[in-house]
């Protein structure tokens, strides 16, 4: 066993030498980026060995590691094994820090009807005369209550004896139907979760039960992004034994109770006052919380295991709240088009719209639904990560230091990064800006190949536009990768588009709204994503960012019965458009690739 000590964090640990420095990491508490899962093709997990001896290189690293980065020790965390005791260096940018998380939505008005209502009950004390069982005495008080018997969790049940007698048989009662699912003290107010289970990003709400109101909100990063930042990469992981399925479980769950913990910190509440939550994200996310098998989304025809809203007691989960309380779940519509695809579009009221209306949610995987005079048909396009910093040089995710935009004149580059900290790489919005940037200034062609420009230069038989120097640091660069990773990424998106409006028989121009959701689409210059053909050519006023409705349609099914029905009506209606099998997709995406 050697013992691995991580700096600064200031972590140990001991481990075999059979173990990488990776999972070594990931052992400690550490997460470090590893967007392909430990594969080696990222590039992300560096870290630097200060003392000690590790295995030798790999051919992997020899490729990927600059002989600079050699010399100073750096290595790829998932190919390096200790071969003795280790200090490492582990640099901020290979951490999954806290990055910028959209958490606000846009605010839609609703009916409040909750699943759950809480009840203020009295309860008489047994006698010798009178020896009732304690259930049955909370029974009798909920009867003239209006209620009718019905039944209690077991794992409230156990809890019964003790509570009655700390609270003096003053109570607070939580109903689900004809289920006590939560008992507390006199007073209590009821809480609920609304849950937006990103691919990288995790955004919570808690919600007063019966007003409706948001109490508090926060978001998190998805440390499942440790195991693969992209669903395909999280589905490979799962998919190599059934240790790794449990483990992407397990840390969601754990994230999730630190984030229930946090949230309820926050307005001084008691995690066990959360009586119900709402949980959203894509297919892959709801079935890795659910503990489903993902090995049938990962070939086509990408089956999930059930697209049913689903009922599911949250102890079952090991979701740390009120002891019977349920989590649940919104409808699935397809393999690629999941429960916050459905939280959109109710958040959204798209169904409602009349005319030809658009709503866009970008990530990594970015879903797409056309509503015309009625007719809903969706798509899922795979972007890929490249908008949250993945596959891009000098790309990191929307985190103090970050790039967010960029303005070219002439020689000069002005940007302005996330913080006005100084550069440490950019985000999507930033690339956006800057592939605009240079398009509109005549530095990159139509096609995507760079133009003679005095920050144009040829580097490692690579050609690149120096973006930000850095004095001693390594300068921020694009190169002609980071610029055709771009391209696809948008390609997909307005491909997806262009397809949709052609199978509708009308043209982009019809179109008389496009609502932009999620974190990237909030933060995007949307004149930027005109600029590279991202987006339809339209007037800027037809464009509408709504912040994250995913989120916003958690919240609405979290507090009305009505809107959960509103929920399964929408995914009942939606009609689902496989790309892959459209005639002449391919080259309906190759030219969009071009900039435009």
């Amino acid at each position: 066993m050697f013992t691995i000590d991580f700096e600064p964090i200031g972590r140990r640990g001991s481990f075999s030498p059979d173990v990488s420095l990776l999972e070594c990491a990931h052992k400690s508490g550490i997460e470090l980026v590893s967007i392909c899962g430990g594969a080696g093709t990222c590039e992300r997990c560096k870290i630097q060995v200060i003392e000690g001896q590790a295995s030798e290189l790999t051919e992997v690293e020899q490729v990927s590691l600059s002989f600079m980065e050699i010399q100073k020790g750096y290595r790829l965390a998932c190919q390096a094994f200790p071969r003795d005791n280790i200090k490492l260096f582990v640099p901020p940018e290979s951490l999954t820090a806290p990055g910028r998380t959209q958490v606000e939505g846009m605010e839609v008005h609703a009916e409040v009807d909750p699943p759950v209502c809480g009840v203020e009950i009295d309860l008489h004390p047994p006698t010798p005369e009178s020896p009732l069982d304690d259930s049955a005495t909370l029974w009798n008080a909920l009867a003239t209550r209006g209620h009718k018997p019905g039944k209690i969790d077991l794992a409230l049940l156990q809890q019964l004896p003790q509570m009655l007698r700390q609270y003096h048989r003053r109570i607070a009662a939580a109903l689900k139907s004809d289920e006590v699912v939560g008992i507390s003290s006199s007073g209590t107010h009821w809480l609920g979760l609304a849950v937006d289970l990103g691919t990288t990003k995790i955004a919570g709400y808690l919600i007063d039960m019966e007003s409706g109101l948001t109490l508090a909100s926060t978001g998190i990063l998805n440390p499942q992004i440790s195991c693969g930042d992209d669903i395909i990469s999280r589905i490979d992981y799962a998919n190599r034994s059934e240790e790794n399925r449990s483990r992407l479980q397990l840390i969601l769950i754990e994230a999730l109770n630190n984030l229930i913990t946090n949230l309820c910190a926050m307005i001084g509440a008691q995690t066990s006052a959360v009586i119900e939550t709402v949980v959203v994200g894509n297919t892959v996310m709801h079935h890795l919380l659910m503990g489903l098998p993902v090995r049938q989304l990962g070939t086509s025809p990408y089956v999930p295991v059930t697209t049913q809203a689903l009922e599911i007691k949250a102890s079952d989960l090991g979701l740390q709240i009120a002891p019977g309380a349920y989590i649940h779940t919104l409808p699935i519509i397809a393999g690629y088009v999941g429960a916050d695809h459905t939280a959109m579009l109710l958040a959204t009221r798209l169904p409602d719209f009349n005319g030809a209306g658009l709503a866009i949610d970008i990530g990594t995987n970015t879903e797409i639904c056309l509503n015309y005079n009625g007719k809903l048909t969706s798509v899922s396009c795979a972007s890929g990560p490249a908008f949250e910093g993945a596959h891009i040089r000098f790309g990191m995710r929307a985190a103090p230091g970050a790039i967010e935009h960029v303005r070219i004149t002439g020689d000069q580059v002005e940007f302005q990064t996330i913080g006005r900290e100084h550069p440490s790489g950019i985000c999507g919005s930033g690339l956006v800006d800057a592939i605009a940037q240079l398009r509109i200034r005549g530095i990159l062609e139509r096609s995507g190949k760079f133009a003679a420009h005095p920050r144009v230069r040829r580097k490692e038989q690579q050609t690149e536009f120096l973006l930000a120097d850095r004095g001693e640091l390594e300068p921020i660069t694009i190169s002609q990768q980071d610029v055709r990773e771009v391209q696809l990424a948008k390609a997909a998106i307005r491909a997806g588009i262009q397809v949709l409006v052609k199978s509708a028989g009308i043209s982009e121009s019809d179109l008389d709204q496009v609502i932009l959701a999620g974190a990237f689409g909030t933060y995007i210059d949307v004149r930027s994503a005109l600029d590279i053909g991202m987006l339809p050519a339209l007037p800027v006023e037809r464009f509408k960012q709504v912040g994250n409705a995913a989120g916003t349609g958690a919240r609405l099914a979290l507090i009305s019965i009505k809107e959960r029905l509103f929920a399964q009506d929408i995914a009942r209606k939606v009609g689902y458009l496989e790309l892959a099998k459209v005639p002449g997709f391919s080259r309906t995406f190759t030219n969009a690739t071009f900039l435009e």
